[in-house]
């Protein structure tokens, strides 16, 4: 997966800071939490704009995570991406010709290698490492799966962003707007 030189992609939380990021530069942009009723609207600007979305199938308010919610997603609002830390979710992205991103919590060794089948099974597009904030495990995950990494959460300082590109992720997932700023091609 290339996001094309763009080293974060910003991740909003509320419907104001998705309208910031559909403003700026940036192509690629994550949707965290949102309401089933604001998604059309969600989707609609930036598809207007001409930019691809990652919806986080996990976070939508009044939707089950599940293959069934995930299926209607892809077909009704045709994100470019979806994340999940759910297999059924990931696998039904996949059959949609969708981008599948695998969210994964690593908090411990047992946590890495239970990841490490799971990732086996889904075959993910892309996968999430949360939190992003450590470059070593970056570099584990990258190492023994070989597939396109984000580092997502706990990344707050132009360092953290860098340490987890020099440890092997494409890019970054981060709300903080500040961040957003910096990296921002003008």
């Amino acid at each position: 997966m290339n996001f094309y030189e763009q080293r974060i992609l910003p991740a909003s939380r509320q419907m104001k800071d998705l309208e910031k990021a559909v403003a700026s530069s940036y192509e690629y942009l994550v949707l965290l939490d949102v309401h089933i009723a604001q998604l059309k609207h969600a989707c609609g600007m930036v598809h207007q704009a001409n930019k691809k979305l990652f919806l986080h199938m996990d976070l939508i308010q009044g939707l089950q995570s599940d293959g069934h919610a995930t299926e209607y997603l892809c077909q009704e609002y045709r994100p470019y991406g979806i994340l999940s830390t759910k297999s059924s979710v990931i696998q039904k992205a996949k059959q949609k010709g969708v981008i599948a991103v695998q969210r994964i919590f690593l908090i411990d060794n047992s946590a890495l290698e239970k990841s490490c089948k799971l990732l086996e099974n889904t075959q993910p597009d892309v996968i999430e490492v949360l939190p992003g904030g450590m470059p070593s495990v970056i570099r584990k995950v990258k190492d023994r799966t070989n597939l396109p990494i984000l580092a997502g959460g706990f990344i707050s300082s132009r360092e953290d962003v860098e340490l987890a590109l020099q440890a092997g992720a494409e890019a970054v997932t981060t709300s903080n707007k500040n961040l957003w700023r910096e990296f921002e091609k003008k």
